[in-house]
């Protein structure tokens, strides 16, 4: 008995002991959080953005890379993504590859540019160096303030648009027509009405605030679409994939190309956008901001983010980058890196799952890129839509992206037209010097390319 005790009192000291090295590395009680607050901010952040195991192998098998090694690929560079997030910048930010990113990579970059998916990854791996080199210096902050606040916001109500269309395109719901270019598919097609209702459910429950409605709408049509024979059960659990068909593919020397000179700035421009749009809405959930009005370790969080990019497309995943899924686990309590940390290891988990992975049909995912795109494009309400000459460029980026079916056009042409509409109505001022040179570039692209 007096063992027992014993060994019971030195199982609690070694806990007490463990609860302390954490506190002290993640400073939880300056935080005023808990281990246990934590880790349930993590769960209800990773399930809320767990979809994206499921999304991003299929979207990525388009562009030819093996499906299987696209999921690890995925779950390794979340992973990683959040252990650097969590350990070096402590915050509460879940990282993965980037929707909309991705769709870029595959039906633009590999799909209509023709490159392969190894040159798109090594695309994404310079725009991913670069993030680096200006979160490291002055040039992100010159870079970011130079770009007018209308265009931030379109850039990601576009993306939003153009993935829209291709989760439409993918679940049958819009199809080509020789005589309109794009008509209304064939709600009789089961791919259709299932990716509908997915869209539907994912709406529904999202309204009522339910706790993971993209991940649990996703597995449930999935669950529909076996039950009417239409998915393959190939079990749930397995080891993982082979990483080998991706690990260190990217072939960099190929897109050190003119041509992907727009590509790899639509890759860091998005990504750069979306990330500091990301993490300053965190940050103020997390109450990160002291009195000052300073946000807390908001260049370790950039940092971590922009390196996050290289380690991903090193082992195959298009741009890593902060989710805002992460103001759920935030909502839930979560406040500090222990939070994203435990997020990483959710995602290594989930490595476990190929099969669940290989079985989520096309209309699930489609399901969800229809509702993410109609989330994404709630950025258009912050354009100013009194005065034409912000208005008229972020609309011609925002309908420019889908319609030439490229982030990179979008925003190259709505570039060109602010600067464009700013000079002819005499507001010279407004044109930044980073815009002319972007403008230069971009001209010369549709010249000469």
């Amino acid at each position: 008995m007096e063992s027992a005790k014993q060994e019971q009192l030195a199982t609690h000291a070694q806990g007490l002991a463990k609860a302390g090295l954490l506190d002290r590395f993640f400073k939880l009680t300056e935080h005023r959080t808990t281990i246990k607050t934590e880790l349930l901010a993590g769960l209800t952040t990773f399930v809320t953005m767990a979809y994206i195991i499921f999304v991003n192998p299929n979207i990525m098998a388009g562009a030819g890379v093996d499906h299987g090694a696209a999921f690890v690929a995925t779950c390794i560079g979340a992973a990683l993504g959040c252990f650097l997030m969590g350990l070096y910048a402590n915050w509460p930010v879940g990282l993965a590859p980037g929707m909309g990113l991705n769709a870029f990579f595959t039906y633009t970059v590999v799909g209509e540019m023709g490159y392969s998916w190894q040159i798109a990854l090594g695309a994404v791996f310079i725009s991913g160096i670069l993030f680096m080199i200006m979160s490291l210096s002055r040039i992100r902050e010159w870079l970011l303030n130079s770009i007018p606040m209308s265009l931030r916001f379109a850039m990601g109500a576009g993306v939003g648009l153009f993935l829209g269309l291709i989760g439409l395109k993918t679940a049958g719901i819009v199809v080509d027509s020789p005589a309109t270019l794009l008509t209304m598919g064939s709600f009789g097609e089961p791919s259709a009405l299932l990716a509908a209702a997915c869209f539907l459910l994912i709406a529904v429950l999202s309204h009522r605030n339910v706790f993971g409605a993209i991940l649990f709408s996703m597995l449930g049509v999935t669950a529909l679409g076996w039950a009417l024979g239409l998915v393959e059960y190939n079990g749930l659990v397995s080891m993982p994939p082979s990483l080998a068909p991706t690990f260190l593919a990217m072939d960099i020397a190929g897109a050190f190309n003119v041509a992907m000179v727009s590509v790899i700035l639509a890759f860091l421009f998005v990504n750069m956008f979306d990330t500091a749009g990301t993490l300053m809405g965190v940050a103020h959930r997390a109450n990160l901001v002291d009195e000052d009005g300073k946000i807390q370790n908001l260049s370790r969080a950039l940092k971590a983010d922009s390196t996050s990019s290289v380690i991903g497309a090193m082992v195959g995943c298009p741009p890593v980058t902060s989710y805002v899924e992460s103001a759920s686990g935030v909502a839930a309590g979560g406040r500090t890196g222990l939070t994203a940390v435990t997020v990483g290891l959710l995602f290594l988990a989930a490595m476990f799952f190929a099969p669940l992975a290989g079985m989520i049909p096309a209309y699930a995912t489609a399901g969800a890129l229809i509702y993410v795109a109609m989330l994404m494009m709630s950025g258009m309400a912050h354009i100013d839509w009194e005065d034409l000459t912000d208005t008229i460029p972020a609309i011609v980026t925002v309908v420019m992206m889908p319609l030439t079916f490229s982030i990179a056009n979008g925003i190259a042409l709505g570039f060109l037209t602010y600067a464009t509409l700013k000079l002819l109505t005499g507001q010279r001022d407004k044109v930044s010097v980073s815009l002319y040179v972007l403008c230069i570039i971009f001209i010369a692209k549709f010249a000469f390319l």
